[in-house]
């Protein structure tokens, strides 16, 4: 027979301590090293910095100053007033609000918005007296999400007829060549036109009078302008 054992809560963490001495002990490939009396810590291993991590200030510093130039620009061109020191000032930014479109003009809302709508093709004469006509995206005629991206045609179309603007009318005409080009039969003149229509409250689209075409220019292409 075997002793009585007296099993107390004192006894049961006793014998626990001791059964995982025992596992430890008996690990597969465990050495017994030397004490270390004075243990070193471990060492944290770094990652290595990426490289565009070696200056972030002055990346974003860079991105506020664009954006702040941008803010700048767009607000003294939009604001209509013509006294200093915002003349000035819009005639700084004048080339980059050009460039890149961000220009907006106050007749679209007041005191005179436009009083027509208008839209503008291009027609090819071909060596062979064909007519080939090339039609510029109008917002009327497209989905919502085509109208997001070609909405600045509309713009275009808007200044394109203006005599202010003659200076593009010259590109406008090769580039619409350089579309309409063919090996067999190539454009030989470009004529730039311009439909209006006045609007007239009350009349609905299937009512409206049919616009009227009007020549504002023509370009005579030449063999250079198709390369």
């Amino acid at each position: 027979m075997y002793p009585a054992r007296v099993w107390s809560t004192s006894n049961r963490w006793v014998r626990l301590e001791e059964g995982m001495k025992v596992m430890s002990d008996n690990l597969p490939g465990r050495e017994d090293a030397p004490e270390d009396s004075n243990p070193q810590p471990s060492k944290a291993v770094r990652s290595p910095r990426p490289a565009n991590a070696e200056n972030p200030g002055f990346l974003r510093g860079a991105i506020s100053i664009f954006i702040l130039f941008n803010m700048i620009a767009i607000l003294s061109w939009a604001i209509p007033l013509n006294v200093p020191p915002l003349r000035e000032i819009k005639e700084i930014v004048r080339p980059y609000l050009l460039w890149t479109g961000l220009f907006q003009s106050w007749d679209f809302f007041a005191p005179n918005p436009r009083p027509v709508n208008s839209y503008i093709e291009a027609v090819a004469v071909t060596q062979n007296h064909h007519m080939r006509v090339f039609n510029f995206p109008r917002m009327e005629q497209l989905g919502y999400g085509k109208r997001y991206r070609e909405e600045r045609y509309r713009k275009f179309a808007e200044v394109l007829c203006d005599s202010r603007y003659a200076a593009l009318w010259p590109d406008v005409a090769r580039h619409v060549a350089r579309l309409l080009n063919s090996r067999t039969d190539p454009p030989q003149m470009v004529i730039l036109m311009k439909f209006q229509v006045p609007i007239q409250y009350g009349v609905t689209l299937a009512r409206e009078p049919a616009p009227k075409p009007e020549f504002f220019y023509e370009y005579y292409v030449s063999g250079e302008d198709l390369r």
